[in-house]
């Protein structure tokens, strides 16, 4: 038996392995406060680049929409880092129906895609490329949807940042449509619990996102509007990756930092040509 840190809680090993899991981001948060004057600092020499390489200045894109756009260029990254790595390597994958693995598979060709647009609006690529997660991570059922649903949470309500915050209409609209397709995922993902095998730890009845609780799987579109975090400035989605991106951040949060994952860009393909990005203006 073990005691439940700050509780007086006695918890099975078992029941103390979950509420780790369960409470990893919440540490990763606080933790991640310690360091994104460092993270903003390395934002800001992205964007102090000789001007013949920034010609996003010449495009109407101030210094505000930059740091959002090169933020959640780093947040696309992770994304398509962690899409992959679940196709590639967590054995609950491949026991997935067909169409859950589609599912997956489209996501990763649809983050790519939103970090594409947005690397053609910075003419920057991240200073990120290689990422760090908790333990178990793409091992461990629970863990790895913990930590997808959670990503999800924060790619939300750091595009719903954009729409605040970004100094024109196409940008806020083009921030609203990735917004959506971010809100996608996230059902879609709640959508696997029941469908993990028993082999790979399913069914899975729960899954706990940004907020640190552990919510029903079903139904798996259980928000009547998006969650905000009650985030208002970019610094706050920032705060949140930090130990994604910083080794001595992820150590603090009880990362694995024994490896890293690295981000590997590819041509995506989506779904369909109906749902391509035609213009920033929404047409």
């Amino acid at each position: 038996m073990t005691t439940a840190e700050g509780t007086g809680v006695i918890m099975t090993p078992e029941e103390h392995r979950t509420s780790n899991r369960r409470s990893f981001l919440k540490r990763a948060t606080v933790v991640g406060a310690t360091s994104v004057v460092a993270f903003d600092a390395l934002l800001g020499l992205a964007s102090a680049a000789p001007k013949a390489a920034r010609g996003w200045e010449h495009d109407g894109v101030t210094q505000g929409d930059f740091d959002i756009l090169l933020a959640a260029q780093i947040a696309e990254a992770l994304a398509v880092t962690t899409y992959t790595n679940i196709i590639d390597n967590a054995p609950f994958f491949g026991g997935l129906p067909k169409d859950d693995q589609g599912y997956l598979v489209a996501a990763r060709n649809e983050e790519m895609s939103h970090f594409l647009l947005e690397k053609s609006v910075t003419q920057t690529i991240t200073p990120f490329r290689s990422f760090f997660y908790p333990k178990h991570m793409f091992e461990d059922t629970q863990t790895t949807l913990n930590v997808l649903v959670t990503l999800e949470d924060a790619f939300i309500a750091a595009y719903l940042v954009g729409v605040r915050n970004f100094s024109t209409a196409d940008l806020r609209v083009t921030a609203a449509r990735i917004m959506g397709i971010e809100s996608d995922h996230r059902t879609l993902a709640r959508v696997l619990g029941p469908d993990v095998a028993p082999a790979n730890g399913g069914p899975i009845g729960t899954i706990t996102g940004l907020q640190g609780i552990a919510e029903p799987v079903a139904p798996p579109n259980n928000n009547g509007y998006e969650r905000t975090q009650c985030w208002t400035e970019i610094s706050q989605a920032l705060t949140a990756l930090t130990p994604f991106v910083d080794i001595t951040a992820a150590n603090k949060a009880g990362f694995d930092v024994s490896k890293s994952f690295a981000f590997d860009p590819f041509e995506p393909k989506l779904p369909s040509t109906l749902g391509d990005f035609i213009s920033f203006k929404g047409c």
